[in-house]
């Protein structure tokens, strides 16, 4: 267990905050309540903008920032100097880590993996609620995972802490009764699935392209794991598992009706749904003078941008807003099942989606066809 710190009466105030929310039992209250968050928070920070992040300057804003529920981002372009200003790891929004954390359902005794270390925060409320031999951690920036080793330290924390690829997971550890990744996943190695054992659990966010990024929560059994979406999520990618850049949009653009009022694709459920039957499809959505507006972008080069009450247009060779009216279309014939009704198989063989049960897969061979139809 850690040394006894001063904790902060603005920690205290977040933790009753999770508390009265239902994110943590008895057990893990105790665990948060004796690790202050600000004491993993570096003093250069950034709040993510409209368009990249801005650092916070003022002391008053940077303690009201690492208080809030809201994710703090510590570092940006990987540590490079003079870039865009993307964000590139942060210490998560605290409900979010609550939930997950929930999720893994960790008992007394149990091993445990954490891709994606960061400032050890996850670390230490792992290693306070199982004990240092229990937790296992890897991180693949070299200078973040020695920041992350002297948090801990300053605690009396020491897990181990491994600089190595997370893809890959930690195998000289293995087997572990659970698995928790603090960073997305556009896919869930099955690697990281081999490393754990029969009856154990790995909860992860997924960066799925569609929309929104979701949880899931996956029992593992003989070489398989399998279980529901738990809701949404945004967590910064795994650095092997960041998107590649798409090819441009082809610039011509022409003019089509729209069947489907495009706030209405703007749900977790239909973002997992449609993410399976339209693999390779990207949406994305903004708020622009009280109206909605939402783009697609295909591997291809072809597009769609639609706005509400307005015509969308297209661009490429493909009928992208057709494909995803009809998508829609086909949700909206199953009941708009709720994102908790899906889940997700992970197998050597690679990953599916499910609805309701892992035998009702969702296949995703007909948009494919439908992606390779020339426009009239």
């Amino acid at each position: 267990m850690g040394s006894t710190v001063q904790v902060h009466p603005q920690h205290a105030a977040l933790v009753e905050l999770l508390a009265k929310q239902g994110l943590m039992s008895e057990r893990w209250r105790e665990v948060w309540e004796r690790i202050p968050r600000h004491l993993f928070i570096p003093p250069t920070i950034w709040r993510q903008g409209p368009g990249r992040c801005e650092p916070v300057t003022t002391e008053a804003e940077w303690w009201q920032l690492v208080y809030r529920d809201e994710p703090v981002v510590t570092q940006v372009d990987d540590g490079a100097t003079d870039g865009p200003g993307v964000a590139t790891c942060s210490n998560s929004q605290p409900s979010m880590v609550a939930t997950m954390l929930q999720h893994l359902d960790v008992q007394d005794g149990e091993k445990v993996l954490e891709i994606g270390t960061g400032t050890g925060y996850v670390g230490a409320l792992l290693s306070e609620r199982l004990g240092d031999e229990q937790v296992f951690s890897v991180e693949i920036d070299p200078p973040l995972a020695h920041q992350a080793r002297e948090n801990l330290a300053a605690l009396g924390y020491a897990p181990t802490v491994a600089v190595a690829d997370g893809e890959h997971g930690y195998a000289e550890a293995a087997p572990y009764d659970r698995l928790i990744a603090t960073c997305a996943l556009r896919r869930v190695p099955y690697e990281l699935v081999r490393q754990v054992k029969s009856g154990g659990m790995l909860v992860a966010p997924l960066a799925r392209e569609f929309w929104s990024g979701a949880v899931v929560q996956l029992s593992v059994r003989e070489g398989r794991a399998s279980g529901p979406f738990r809701g949404g999520a945004s967590y910064m990618p795994m650095r092997s598992h960041r998107a590649p850049e798409g090819p441009p949009v082809d610039g011509t653009a022409r003019a089509t009706d729209t069947t489907v009022d495009p706030r209405r694709l703007l749900t977790i459920g239909f973002s997992i749904y449609a993410g399976a039957r339209m693999p390779g499809v990207s949406m994305v959505h903004a708020e622009h003078d009280g109206t909605t507006e939402v783009w697609l972008i295909d591997q291809a080069g072809s597009g769609a941008f639609a706005e509400a009450g307005e015509q969308a247009w297209q661009y490429g060779e493909r009928d992208l807003w057709r494909d995803v009216e009809e998508t829609y279309q086909e949700y909206e014939a199953l009941g708009l099942p709720e994102a908790d009704e899906f889940g997700l198989t992970v197998s050597a063989r690679g990953q599916e989606v499910w609805l309701t049960h892992p035998g009702r897969v969702i296949d995703p061979r007909r948009v494919i066809a439908s992606a390779q139809r020339s426009r009239p």
